[in-house]
């Protein structure tokens, strides 16, 4: 059997398929029995496979979207996008690589583009820090936001962060105040903006860049004020409960189209985008060229004034009149 990562959720599905590749290796010519059991253990694969992921919980898709096969931002980038041109450094301090940047066109549309970077690999996740952003990282971001507003760009950004890198270098080199200041200019911009969930959506790091006029998530990727093992390690001093306050953080893409804070959904295929990715990026260029089509020739006024009040109106609280 293939070698491949194994999500907590599909033990007993991979373990099930490990079992039928092994009664196939056998000779079943030789014993006919087999061939009833072959195709009973068939039957029970499908069965389980379809239940495996008909009813995914909030955790279970917070696997999904931390699987090291997901495509990444910069999968998204190639396929997506053409006439790339990254950018890179913050003109301050140096280069992030756990921040994309580049000019692009999607579907005629020429656009910037932020997104948070991930690795493939131990040596490129190191060197992308795992796709948690140093304040360089946001100062550079912030620097593409900036161009897009003077030369009337849409931007478009990839979420797919843990969250902001919580290190001490990283406070010294300023991060929440880095933080904030992208928040700021990001909420300000006379430009449209199209944020797309592709994966993890962890705090004030996904916050940065990753809202705007329109949000869509993919099906399987979240986004929260805090991840489900740092949000368990305060409330129950354990991180094994992660699984347990997942549910309560309300941060799956469902939930949050339910609050009306994600716009739009894209369906994944069964398992994750890593199944089918060419699937994936074809839907996620569909979805964002028709939000540009949508927002092309808006009021720059408007669309501030539109974005303050779409992020006015999320945690509204109504009391009742007991």
């Amino acid at each position: 059997m293939t070698r491949r990562y194994v999500m907590e959720f599909e033990r007993p599905l991979v373990e099930l398929e490990a079992k039928l590749e092994e009664l196939q290796r056998l000779d079943l010519t030789a014993n006919p029995e087999l061939v009833a059991e072959v195709a009973t253990v068939a039957e029970e694969i499908e069965a389980l496979r379809e239940s495996t992921y008909a009813d995914l919980s909030a955790w279970d898709r917070v696997q999904i979207s931390r699987h090291p096969d997901r495509p990444k931002a910069q999968d998204y980038l190639a396929a997506v996008f053409t006439d790339v041109v990254e950018l890179h450094g913050d003109r301050a301090y140096g280069d992030d690589e756990a921040i994309v940047a580049a000019l692009a066109t999607v579907d005629g549309h020429r656009v910037a583009v932020l997104g948070h970077r991930k690795g493939k690999n131990t040596r490129e996740n190191i060197a992308r820090n795992f796709g948690m952003p140093h304040p360089e990282g946001f100062r550079k971001a912030m620097r593409i936001m900036r161009l897009a507003n003077k030369f009337g760009l849409p931007l478009v950004t990839l979420i797919d962060t843990p969250g902001a890198f919580p290190g001490i270098e990283a406070e010294e080199r300023g991060q929440a105040w880095a933080i904030a200041e992208s928040l700021a200019l990001l909420s300000g911009l006379r430009v449209p903006v199209v944020a797309v969930g592709i994966g993890e959506g962890g705090s004030g790091g996904a916050l940065a860049i990753g809202f705007g006029d329109r949000l869509i998530m993919l099906e399987n990727a979240y986004y929260s004020v805090i991840s489900p093992e740092a949000c368990a390690s305060i409330l129950h001093k354990d991180a094994g409960k992660a699984s347990e306050v997942a549910t309560c953080l309300a941060m799956t893409a469902a939930d949050l189209a339910g609050l009306g804070i994600v716009d739009e959904i894209i369906s994944e295929p069964s398992g994750g985008a890593h199944r089918q990715p060419e699937e994936v990026f074809g839907a996620v260029r569909e979805r964002v060229s028709s939000a540009l089509t949508a927002l092309a020739g808006a009021d720059p006024n408007e669309l501030v004034r539109s974005r303050y009040e779409r992020l006015r109106s999320i945690g509204v609280i109504e009391e009742g009149s007991g």
